[in-house]
């Protein structure tokens, strides 16, 4: 990858005279940054800009290892057959034209990946901008010359964005506004070739990045996506375009409507530790904040000490606080005696800290410096939320000391920061030059806040792969009677399947006849529950045919009778043991197509879609991972033990969620899993219904 970044030599074929094409801006671009050989590639010119032009890249001298193509997008294959015959290593594509435009630009897409299939040549692009490198001041891009005008602003953010002009937005934002450095923006476009898992190796490797921020599209490689994810030592925060789901027309079960696309993907960046942005802007302040302060320890406690000049502006911050899961600091009595002596004697101490009337007694500098000092050197702290006002009030001071305080007490400070329009910008830049990010609302200081306390990261990297398993003796049998199988299995023997492979399920029989179902209901003992089950029948309730609470010889006559009027041909009745239980969860196993294997968890019963309370990962996970996920359900408090209930034994839950997983490996034939529901009875976990749907067979 290191010619894309630092090439000895470019060729650029498209350049051009003309200032409203991009060949130009590229080329202008490359003269004011780039200090290696040039060479500008095209037959109608014999020179630009007083340097030799060649008609043709195969005329182009040594050095070179980096081409830069901007030419209509159907003369870009046999550019780049002629770009290896003449062995330069890399291509950038900044063309456009290809499969962002339909069945045309697919099919020029498709002839760019074979030539690389085949040649060896790698190809950044195609629809893309290209690269944009603030330290080094390569700007191998079309955007707008313009930016030099603003100066490039050397940072330790990378970028890697799949929109080309969400790149030059990013880029031209923070430069006129002075809110943040850049190292490298890399836009990647329609990905033929180099795409974001090799980028990402790279910036780890990278000695000017610190932190990492992905806008993503697609994701062609989920799995191993993950696993470079879960190893990197720097934070890597992610936007992910394209999550809502378009129609769930061919779910068959819970788990797959639940899932949609962007529950799998969330889940899998959250095993990965990657934090999740939910929009750019939130995405930049993630990067800046963690690249700021990158040696603080992960998954603190997040108890933050907020000193503020207005006690309404820190009654806000402590709701922001709690609400996004920190805490508000507790101050130790030596951090309180402190602050008293600021403080006039009517004014008791509590946190937030209302500095207004130390500021009124000792002037702005002594108080905020007075506070800050106590609460750095305060072991129950484990981050300052700084409040700064721009424009008078007595707040205008020097700010450089209590930086210094906060560098030397390695705590984390974030400011928030209101005032007048041309001195709080200039007061941003000046306090965020001195290590302390600021921004302008409350929920964004303290949403980076959590980013930066709770960022947790693997002990162990993720693994994509299942060595052995528990079960060998289900998976052979099993993997040999689905390939035999079509549709989607019937609840009996979806459990039978289930409960070779460890998970419990709810003791029950098949009666073919009125005194076989009494019989099974005296064995199990009334209350039982009866069912009509087919192949191809997921949704039994709403088809009604489920009846619970049966009690009784004559109730099982009846339910026989019902059941078998309103079950087609094929179908057969079945008897259950009544389990009942106070916690009703969902768990279950998709196949998705970006990150294959995966599982689930959430709230269950017939409130399973309305309620929407699950999560996801990709499967194989380990016991932690396990736990991790149950600790993504928002309803804690239910599998903790709600008024009075048991509460769910996580063990025996996370090893039903191990076993799913290995299910899915162990018979590729598995489309979906949906358990639902998991009743959880005196803290057991116990798969009442069950449906396993198999992979559509190729005719």
């Amino acid at each position: 990858m290191e010619f894309f970044f630092n090439p000895k030599g470019i060729a650029l074929i498209g350049a051009t005279t003309k200032p409203a094409r991009g060949g130009f801006s590229i080329l202008t671009n490359l003269l004011k940054g780039f200090a290696g050989k040039i060479y500008p590639v095209n037959p109608r010119y014999s020179s630009i800009e007083g340097m030799l032009c060649y008609p043709s890249i195969l005329d182009v001298p040594d050095p070179v290892d980096l081409a830069i193509v901007f030419v209509p997008g159907p003369l870009v294959p046999n550019v780049i057959q002629e770009c290896a015959m003449r062995k330069i290593p890399g291509v950038m594509i900044e063309s456009g034209g290809f499969s962002e435009t339909g069945d045309d630009g697919k099919k020029l897409q498709d002839m760019l990946r074979r030539i690389s299939q085949e040649t060896g040549i790698r190809l950044w692009g195609p629809n893309c901008m290209g690269l944009v490198d603030a330290v080094t001041r390569h700007v191998f891009s079309f955007v707008s010359p313009t930016i030099w005008d603003y100066g490039l602003i050397p940072g330790d953010v990378s970028l890697i964005v799949q929109s080309g002009m969400l790149s030059a937005g990013f880029l031209i934002d923070t430069m006129t506004h002075g809110t943040m450095g850049i190292s490298k923006v890399c836009s990647v476009g329609n990905k033929v070739d180099v795409e974001e898992c090799e980028l990402i190796e790279y910036l780890i490797r990278d000695p000017h990045t610190k932190a990492i921020g992905l806008y993503m599209e697609s994701i062609p490689d989920g799995r191993r996506f993950m696993e470079i994810c879960s190893r990197s030592p720097k934070p890597i925060v992610a936007l992910k375009g394209g999550k809502s789901r378009k129609g769930a027309e061919a779910a068959m079960s819970h788990t797959a409507s639940l899932s949609g696309n962007g529950a799998v993907i969330s889940g899998a960046m959250s095993q990965a530790g990657i934090i999740e942005a939910t929009d750019f802007k939130q995405m930049m302040d993630f990067c800046r904040t963690l690249a700021t302060f990158p040696s603080v320890p992960h998954n603190l406690p997040g108890r933050v000490a907020v000193l503020t000049y207005s006690g309404g502006a820190g009654i806000v911050s402590a709701d922001f606080i709690e609400n996004l899961g920190l805490e508000v600091a507790d101050l130790s009595f030596q951090t309180r005696q402190t602050l008293k002596s600021v403080f006039p004697e009517w004014m008791p101490i509590a946190n937030p800290v209302d500095l207004w009337p130390a500021v009124e007694k000792n002037g702005g500098e002594k108080a905020f410096r007075t506070a800050v000092e106590a609460v750095c050197a305060d072991p129950g702290v484990d981050a300052i939320f700084l409040h700064l006002f721009a424009g008078g009030f007595s707040l205008n001071f020097d700010l450089s000391p209590l930086a210094d305080l906060v560098r030397l007490s390695g705590k984390p400070m974030v400011a928030w920061l209101i005032g007048e329009r041309k001195q709080a910008r200039e007061l941003q830049i000046a306090v965020q030059k001195q290590g302390i990010p600021v921004f302008r609302e409350i929920q964004r200081s303290i949403e980076c806040l959590c980013a930066l306390l709770k960022r947790t990261q693997r002990e162990t990297p993720w693994n994509a792969s299942v060595e052995s398993f528990r079960h060998a003796t289900a998976s052979v049998k099993w993997k040999q009677v689905l390939a035999m199988s079509s549709s989607t299995l019937d609840e009996h023997v979806s459990k039978q399947i289930l409960a070779d492979f460890g998970i419990p399920t709810v003791p029950e029989k098949t009666v073919g006849s009125v005194s076989e179902a009494k019989a099974a209901a005296s064995g199990f003992g009334f209350p039982v529950v009866m069912k009509g089950i087919a192949p191809g029948i997921v949704h039994k309730s709403e088809q009604g045919l489920v009846r619970v609470g049966i009690h009784s010889n004559e109730m099982v006559e009846n339910a026989f009778s019902e059941l078998r009027a309103a079950m087609p041909n094929g179908g057969s009745i079945l008897v259950q043991q009544q389990i009942n239980g106070s916690i009703e969860l969902i768990a279950g196993f998709i196949r998705d197509p970006q990150f294959g294997p995966c599982v689930m968890l959430g709230l269950g019963g017939i409130l399973a879609e309305a309620l929407k309370d699950t999560a996801f990962a990709v499967a194989p996970i380990s016991r932690k991972d396990a736990f991790h996920l149950m600790d993504q359900i928002r309803a804690q408090n239910i599998l903790n033990g709600f008024r009075g209930s048991i509460p769910v034994n996580r063990d025996a839950l996370s090893d039903i969620l191990i076993y799913l997983g290995e299910i899915g490996f162990a018979c590729p034939q598995i489309q979906e899993i949906d358990i639902n529901p998991l009743i959880v009875c005196n803290g057991d976990p116990v798969a009442v219904d069950a449906s396993i749907q198999l992979m559509t067979k190729e005719k």
